[in-house]
């Protein structure tokens, strides 16, 4: 058959038809897995249109895949990071969902008090067991929608549930359908679906999905987990890697809309933030991100990175407060007694210092030659330099602006006098034997003693 879609103004084959393929034993993708080795990108050279989705948002499964990987959160600071969250997704909730276990009493406490602040967004969703007693569980404490495990790989299928394709599906779907039946749309975690057989398994059990959908008339979400890490973004790669074709079919052979579709991806590569981006471009309406990253192993999408990813893609931030991640970063540290590697993007305390001497003598100049961006506008963090042998006097001079946010006519020029007398200071300790970095406290120490007219009365 063939139809006209309006999206790409063109006629397109639509009698694509994939059944079940019930194997006996489990396709492991040995080629690309071998487990002795580094799996392998394989190319087929075909190549699927990019159709971002009208509308694209976050989700966040910060107090699920992040509190796997950590301390568990207490209920004050469950609900303390929740109101971040909020915050940071702006007027238009664009952080739409996050999601919540259900089992202990101080998970239900924590869903119960950030219910009480009333917000729209993020949406508090859950994840459960797939079975009966968490579904009314998931009823009973409001869940309008629920997450649950369809692990699709014949890793999982075979060698963890110890079930054949056929038992696998008939089990996940009878579990769908309980969650309809006591009115809770159901998320569909398709577990490993970057070592799943695609068109033998994935696009079968997806177009069961969608017409026990359109039976029901309650929607259905299919979240795409890159459980390993493994997918990638590259033109041309093959299935089951594909991040392109992944999305496509879901898209095209399975008939799901973007808005029914959701990208979660773990680090293990490198690759979290190219993929959620990558989803994002070829029809994928959600990606699923936790904040700093914190999750399983490598952990997940970093909430942070999307939001700036966001705003590259569509040239807005629409409204997303990023001032809030600062004070998220600060909150980790100071609170949480999490240590963020200094040289994390966005939150860690050096991304946006330079030690070079030359970088901080043209910052000095005109910060944005080597700034990435207004960092002290979008990220309440002005650009910082550390003091080292290497500093010089514009980086001494470009630490005073900075630390006392002096601006216009209060800005102190490298060639102040008081500045000369500071790097001499600085000097005597590193040909003194001195290895370290100058702390902003001993900076400050420093200037009271050397030039105190500088700090502001």
């Amino acid at each position: 058959m063939i139809e006209f879609n309006k999206k790409s103004n063109t006629l397109e084959q639509t009698q694509y038809k994939y059944a079940l393929q019930d194997i006996s034993e489990p396709n492991l993708y040995r080629d690309i897995y071998n487990y002795d080795d580094v799996p392998k990108c394989a190319f087929n050279h075909r190549k699927v249109p990019m159709y971002p989705a009208d509308e694209i948002w976050i989700t966040d499964t910060t107090f699920r895949d992040g509190q796997q990987s950590r301390a568990p959160y207490t209920v004050e600071q469950i609900v303390k990071l929740y109101k971040y969250l909020h915050q940071l997704g702006g007027p238009k909730g664009l952080i739409r969902q996050t999601e919540f276990f259900l089992y202990s009493d101080k998970d239900k406490e924590a869903v119960y008090k950030c219910m009480e602040l009333g917000y729209d967004f993020p949406e508090i969703t859950s994840w459960i067991r797939a079975s009966k007693s968490d579904f009314k569980l998931a009823k009973e404490m409001g869940m309008k929608e629920t997450g649950f495990l369809v692990s699709c790989s014949d890793y999982h299928i075979f060698r963890k549930l110890k079930m054949t394709r056929k038992q696998a599906m008939e089990n996940y779907l009878s579990v769908i359908k309980e969650a309809i039946n006591v009115g809770i749309r159901p998320r569909c975690h398709l577990e490993d679906i970057t070592r799943a057989d695609f068109y033998g398994f994935v696009i079968p059990f997806a177009l069961e999905l969608r017409k026990l959908m359109d039976e029901s008339g309650v929607p259905i979400k299919i979240r795409a987990c890159d459980t390993m890490g493994y997918g990638v973004s590259y033109p041309g790669v093959a299935l089951p890697r594909s991040v392109p074709g992944i999305i496509y079919g879901l898209k095209h052979h399975a008939g799901f809309p973007s808005e029914l579709l959701e990208w979660h991806g773990h680090n293990d590569f490198y690759k979290a933030v190219s993929n959620s981006s990558t989803a994002w471009l070829y029809g994928c309406s959600a990606v699923n991100c936790s904040l700093l990253g914190i999750g399983e192993r490598t952990g997940n999408t970093p909430l942070e990175a999307m939001v700036f990813e966001y705003a590259s893609l569509r040239g807005t931030t629409d409204g997303m407060d990023t001032r809030i991640i600062t004070e998220i970063a600060e909150y980790y540290e100071k609170e949480l007694d999490y240590e963020i590697p200094p040289r994390t993007p966005f939150i860690g305390k050096n991304f946006n210092v330079t030690q070079a001497g030359i970088h901080a003598d043209g910052l000095l100049k005109d910060e944005e030659i080597y700034n990435i961006f207004n960092t002290d506008k979008l990220l309440n963090r002005p650009i910082g330099v550390a003091i080292t042998q290497t500093s010089g006097l514009a980086g001494i001079a470009l630490w005073i602006n900075n630390y006392f946010r002096f601006r216009g006519n209060d800005l102190i020029d490298k060639k102040d006098e008081r500045v000369g007398k500071i790097k001499e200071w600085i000097d005597a300790q590193y040909q003194a034997g001195r290895i370290t970095s100058i702390s902003n406290n001993e900076m400050l120490k420093g200037i009271r003693e050397i030039a105190p007219d500088i700090i502001p009365s």
